[in-house]
């Protein structure tokens, strides 16, 4: 993730103004300049898509294939290796926890000393190292974290800015398979291997399991998909473990076989409800797998979604209010954990961070550079397709569509700015998924965001 923080700038005089909804004029205001009521909304959007199907199923297997194969971000958990020498453990543990070269403070503005450092790092249990080590593998049996080091304590930069924890990597989702390299030396960590990450996860989080029972479950065509936002199992009074679990979107769960279906579970009649395959961690940290509830009413599907302009913009839209959450911090998410979580509604893996997506092979990219004049990097961004994605250092955003000559996007982001007419500039915060137009946008009163914008690439 490593991401740099965006000031979104937005330049009045190139705006092209939209007068708001009579019927709203008098009940809306925002200091957010360029968008309108309507604007947010799906509906304004969707008059301009299509529901042509972009990929087929066949499409999207042959271009995770692919991306597993020839993309270094992204792997199989369960094929990684069954063993690693002390050597090559050693270098995956410090790839992810090594000590910053800028200084790091606490929330209460107390700076990081290398004796602090000194304490996360004996946690790495880097003298418990083998000469050989057995590589384990297991499964999410809840929404958790992936973290610099074994720690939960926060840890900020220099501007000291508490949203950003700085040992807050990205999150792992239930029903998520993970190879297991290493354990902290409080025992309450593990240094896991996720489709797109390495980084420590809370141990409790985490069920271990063999491979067959994992592949098994990960491949089950039969399968009921979130995509909603969040969605939570059924209420259970006498089991926390099944109990309101919050499954985000692109989490996919395998159905209990109708055969096996009760007619009553935990109580309550199962007819009303999709029954589940549910992920659980027993007392010994071994994964079991219960019959779970999740409403009907809930907004899920069988099996993935068609890849389709309309479930793109809808799909983003689900998302648009959601607090910005870095790593995947508050509960949220951040510009690359929306864009994932959209796409996987349609079984598309992606990286973890933008510049791995933005600088990845994969797909049609069109790459800018500084040899590339405002007018021809305007000739790609006229001919953009709605879904396609815009990438500049740090941050990743989604084509939405065209409202008068302007194209406007929807991405999670922090910051807003924008210079008034007299040419001042306005600061303050977005800090969600928001839409806003795009080429107004700025860096600084003289850095735009299409100046910065090194690629837009479009999932083929």
């Amino acid at each position: 993730m490593r991401q740099t923080l965006i000031a979104l700038s937005i330049s009045l005089a190139s705006i092209v103004s939209v007068a708001p909804d009579v019927a709203a004029a008098n009940t809306w205001q925002s200091d957010v300049i360029g968008v309108t009521q309507s604007q947010l909304t799906p509906q304004h959007w969707l008059s301009q898509v299509t529901d042509e199907t972009l990929m087929s199923t066949a499409q999207i297997a042959a271009f995770n294939k692919h991306l597993i194969a020839e993309n270094e971000y992204i792997v199989d958990p369960l094929e990684f290796v069954s063993q690693l020498s002390k050597k090559q453990l050693k270098a995956h543990i410090l790839s992810i926890s090594e000590v910053p070269k800028s200084p790091r403070f606490y929330p209460n503005g107390s700076p990081l000393t290398a004796k602090h450092f000194a304490k996360y790092q004996a946690n790495l249990n880097l003298d418990a190292l083998a000469k050989n080590n057995q590589v384990a593998y297991g499964m999410v049996v809840k929404r958790s974290v992936l973290r610099t080091f074994p720690t939960w304590d926060r840890v900020l930069n220099s501007g000291l800015d508490k949203d950003l924890d700085r040992f807050q990597e990205s999150g792992l989702f239930p029903g998520d398979t993970v190879a297991i390299l290493h354990e902290s030396a409080d025992k309450k960590w593990l240094l896991v291997r996720a489709y797109n990450y390495l980084a420590w996860a809370p141990k409790a989080d985490i069920a271990i399991s063999d491979k067959p029972t994992l592949s098994e479950f990960k491949n089950n065509d039969d399968f009921l998909l979130i995509t909603g936002a969040k969605v939570n199992t059924a209420y259970v009074p006498d089991d926390s473990s099944t109990s309101q679990v919050q499954l985000d979107m692109g989490v996919r769960l395998p159905l209990v076989p109708a055969a096996q279906v009760p007619n009553l579970l935990h109580g309550q009649n199962t007819y009303a409800s999709h029954v589940v395959q549910l992920p659980t961690r027993n007392e010994q940290g071994q994964l079991v797998i219960k019959p779970a509830l999740i409403s009907r009413s809930s907004d899920v599907n069988l099996g993935y979604l068609p890849y389709t302009q309309q479930h793109l913009v809808k799909q983003g839209f689900k998302f648009l209010g959601e607090r910005y959450g870095w790593g995947h911090d508050y509960n949220g998410r951040d510009c690359t954990g929306f864009v994932g979580e959209i796409y996987k509604t349609f079984g598309l893996l992606m990286p973890r961070n933008s510049g791995q997506q933005g600088k990845g092979e994969y797909g049609i990219n069109y790459r800018f550079d500084n040899s590339n004049s405002e007018q021809q990097k305007l000739a790609i961004v006229n001919k953009m397709q709605v879904g396609d994605l815009i990438y500049i250092p740090g941050h990743v955003m989604m084509y939405l569509g065209e409202q008068d000559g302007q194209p406007y996007i929807i991405h999670d982001v922090k910051g807003l700015g924008y210079n008034k007419p007299d040419g001042s500039f306005y600061s303050s915060s977005l800090n969600g998924v928001s839409v806003t137009p795009l080429l107004p946008l700025r860096l600084s009163q003289t850095k735009s965001y299409l100046d910065r914008t090194y690629n837009i690439k479009r999932i083929r």
